[in-house]
């Protein structure tokens, strides 16, 4: 029986979401296959042994029982493998992974060079874009004392003031725009602007998470989603689609209110359906993506061209999470799944 380390919980603004994430993964892996090592991670960084019981049905968001790991490297190191139910910054960009390979753990998941491309929003673009993949026009700066770094496409650095850098943005792309940090995840500090007031309102806002500042132009279409799994011979899921409770996928509207809604399969021909599935796997493959990955893409509206969004390196992983909805809508249920990303590490 194989020992299994499950990290969840993390230092990042999502860590509430992975614990819940969590909780789904360890209720159904496989108990006659793994002897399983549940360890959180404070917001401080802090490691513990797991102690609550996770087959509890509810999930209240407080971890009671604990027990401080003294000597986390040794801890890990009598593990067979590791599943990082980690979402966003020190879990989801290379850092942890970093440690992994480090310590010689297989564990489940991207490596470090494609953990740290998925998460950074800016990077990843730039692949995306050598990939010949469909992107929205977007440009990114970086916080600087209190001026900002603009970056060109052959990447010059000028230093402006807020008013100069929102000038040159504007002076390249239409409103309605998205601005959003660099390197966050599950929507955080992410903002919707319609106008200069409000970019620079989005621009303060992102800056409080990320000092890497990236602002797209919206598209007007459908927002959909893709599962991938494998490391060389990758299989996609089923494509999902978002149909939001708000005005754009913000945190609210994914974890707090009850109208945003999923529609799988997206209301799409079939056509468009396996074309999506294909720039789901070039999107991973241009990554060096390993294990799994959640696509996300917009289809306009008037024109149904498909552009690439993001890719998620650790998507979320409740049992009504869009990855795993997604491959149970194929035939490969949530406790299946799991043995098989399990099954990419090795």
């Amino acid at each position: 029986m194989k020992k299994l380390g499950v990290i969840f919980g993390g230092m990042s603004t999502e860590n509430d979401v992975s614990l819940v994430s969590a909780n789904s993964v360890l209720k159904n892996l496989n108990k006659d296959k793994y002897e399983i090592y549940p360890i959180y991670i404070d917001k401080k960084g802090e490691w513990y042994k797991y102690l609550d019981d996770y087959n509890k049905t509810t999930y209240d968001g407080i971890v009671e029982k604990k027990e401080k790991i003294l000597n986390i490297i040794e801890y890990l190191k009598k593990l067979d493998i590791i599943f990082p139910v980690l979402h966003g910054l020190y879990g989801e960009d290379g850092t942890m992974q970093g440690l992994f390979e480090l310590l010689k753990i297989p564990y489940i998941g991207c490596k470090v060079l494609s953990s740290s491309i998925g998460m950074d929003k800016a990077y990843s673009k730039i692949i995306f874009e050598k990939a010949k993949l469909n992107i929205s026009k977007y440009q990114y700066i970086r916080k600087y004392n209190d001026k900002y770094i603009y970056v060109d496409k052959n990447f010059n650095e000028t230093v402006y003031l807020l008013d100069e850098a929102v000038e040159k943005i504007v002076e390249q792309q239409k409103f309605p725009m998205f601005v959003k940090p660099s390197n966050s995840g599950s929507s955080v500090g992410i903002s919707k602007v319609h106008n200069i007031e409000e970019l620079k309102e989005g621009i303060k806002n992102a800056e409080k998470y990320d000092v890497k500042i990236l602002i797209e132009e919206g598209i007007i279409g459908k927002e959909v989603e893709c599962a991938v799994l494998g490391n060389e011979d990758v299989i996609a899921s089923n494509v999902g689609q978002i149909l939001s409770g708000d005005e754009f996928y913000s945190y609210d509207a994914k974890y707090l209110s009850n109208s945003s809604k999923t529609l799988i399969p997206a209301d799409l021909s079939k056509q468009k359906i396996e074309e999506i599935k294909n720039l789901a796997i070039k999107a991973f493959k241009a990554i060096d993506g390993k294990g799994l990955s959640r696509v996300d893409f917009f289809v306009e509206e008037k024109t149904e061209k498909v552009y690439i969004n993001e890719i998620n390196t650790m998507p979320g992983f409740t049992s009504i999470s869009m990855y795993p909805k997604l491959f149970e809508s194929i035939g490969i249920s949530y406790k299946e799944l799991l043995d098989k990303i399990i099954d990419t590490a090795f």
